[in-house]
């Protein structure tokens, strides 16, 4: 039983792969041309000078001039590990013309892997990258003999204290599995175009045999200094202990709406149309939690930094310099971030700098950074249980749309939150209100009523039940003769 593994030197994939490769076995990467193969190849051979390993990369489709370019673009050099072109188009060429009498494919062929391992004798390497197959396929001609060749070279790396790493690009290929069945683990790197947007990258461990692994494809970027994989989070750790306490919003008539506050480790959706004061009780939260002495983590979608600094001077909510050291603010581009790298994200923010509090200002942006809609509740399920099981405290604005009148969310989250906190417009006395209710709150009681909702210059006010209004959340309510005197802010 193979007990050691290998690191990739991969950001993320050794979370993937539960450790990392197995020694002394055979893998298949494969993937269309320009995913990162080569690059990931490259990692896996530096990772090894990183821990005294011998290496060698074998490439019959790439020079080592390109090779080393590859590796500057990201920081590296080729110095620590060998790089061994089997043959340029000038030997290849000389060897045809010489051949009169065989196939050239089974001569072609024979010296390849002749060559390999007279090469692998030689250096006697622990880590080996063949860059590719596609030219043995070539080669081969044939299906069977392409079959045979691979089953003979995996027999002669048998016994040897090697782990091989195949690049693959599929080109050529006729569909069978023939090498996946060969090679002790596969894993699928793909390019996903979006109709707008930056390209977005997965992978995926298709095999790898004995070993668990985190089964899915996860997304990964390629950015100077090599592949980074964000793993699902369903690879995070697990529940850990905390205070099973009440936060405060510092507004008393809101923490009395919900009961006494929220609880911390909950998730809280505030729905309602643009410009109903959303993100400022999501701030006023953030803000109570940074008087605490807690980090808060924002992901603004929707609005510049700029504007959230504004919005909230003109709240009377702004910060000290003291407190915005507990405030990690970040401007997100949908179109350019993945969900499994903004989910890296705030992992990164909760594991290593303990944030307490975090805002995704608003979903609908977070929408728009899906390739496919479909996927947008399982990822915040993963999402939002991982936090909740950290222990933080989560508030999704989620803007509906329209203004008044019937309206509907992009996607329901309801069910999914803890709380759910309603915001309307509605028009009363020749002017334009905002109503607020708690529609849910799945731990503990919370009060029933509709109360009229303002942002003013000195910050958030909440106003008494409005008990003289019928129908504020359609939007167009009916008063009764007593008027505003039943409720409501004068």
């Amino acid at each position: 039983m193979v007990d050691e593994v290998l690191g990739t030197g991969v950001s993320g994939l050794d979370e993937v792969l539960c450790g990392g490769l197995p020694r002394r076995r055979i893998y298949l990467l494969q993937g269309e041309p320009g995913v990162g193969k080569t690059t990931l190849g490259l990692q896996f051979l530096i990772e090894g000078v990183r821990r005294g390993e011998r290496g060698l990369y074998v490439t019959l489709s790439e020079t080592e001039e390109e090779l080393t370019a590859v590796a500057t673009s990201h920081g590296w050099t080729l110095d620590g590990f060998r790089v061994h072109p089997l043959s340029t188009p000038e030997e290849m060429f000389e060897a045809q013309k010489q051949n009169t009498l065989f196939y050239p494919a089974e001569v072609e062929l024979n010296e390849t892997i002749d060559r390999v391992m007279r090469l692998v004798d030689e250096t006697r390497p622990v880590r080996i990258v063949f860059d590719s197959l596609s030219e043995m396929r070539l080669l081969a001609g044939e299906s069977l003999r392409y079959r045979r060749q691979i089953l003979a070279l995996k027999q002669q790396f048998a016994g040897r204290n090697t782990t091989v790493l195949f690049l693959d690009d599929k080109t050529g290929n006729t569909g069978d599995s023939q090498l996946e069945s060969l090679a002790h683990g596969v894993i699928l790197l793909e390019r996903v175009a979006p109709e707008f947007g930056a390209v977005r990258r997965r992978l995926e461990v298709v095999k790898l045999r004995g070993v668990d692994f985190l089964s899915g494809k996860h997304d990964f970027a390629i950015d100077r200094g090599g592949l980074r994989v964000f793993p699902r989070l369903a690879a995070a750790p697990g529940r850990t202990h905390y205070p099973r306490e009440v936060l405060h919003s510092g507004v008393p008539a809101l923490d009395a709406m919900l009961g006494g506050g929220i609880h911390r480790g909950t998730s809280t959706v505030l729905l309602g149309p643009a410009g109903t004061g959303k993100s400022s009780i999501a701030f006023q939260y953030a803000r109570s939690a940074i008087k605490r002495g807690e980090r808060v983590a924002w992901f603004a979608f929707d609005e510049s930094l700029e504007v959230f600094a504004e919005r909230n001077r003109n709240l009377g909510l702004e910060l000290t310099p003291a407190q915005r050291d507990l405030l990690s603010i970040r401007q997100v581009d949908p179109a350019e971030l993945s969900p499994g790298e903004f989910a890296a994200i705030c992992r990164d923010q909760v594991e290593r700098l303990d944030a307490r509090v975090v805002v995704i200002d608003s979903l609908n942006g977070y929408l728009m950074a899906m390739p496919e809609e479909r996927f947008l509740l399982l990822h915040m399920h993963e999402l939002l249980t991982y936090l909740g099981q950290r222990g933080v405290s989560t508030f999704l604005p989620v803007t509906q749309h329209g203004l008044v009148g019937r309206m509907h969310a992009p996607v329901d989250m309801t069910y999914l939150s803890d709380c759910v906190l309603l915001l309307r417009f509605f028009e009363a006395g020749g002017r334009v209100r905002k109503a607020i209710s708690v529609m849910k709150r799945r731990v503990g009681a919370h009060e029933d009523t509709i109360r009229e909702f303002r942002t003013m210059a000195t910050g958030i006010q909440v106003g008494e039940p409005l008990v003289g209004f019928r129908g504020v959340l359609t939007g167009t309510p009916e008063i009764d003769s007593a008027g505003l005197s039943h409720g409501g802010m004068k």
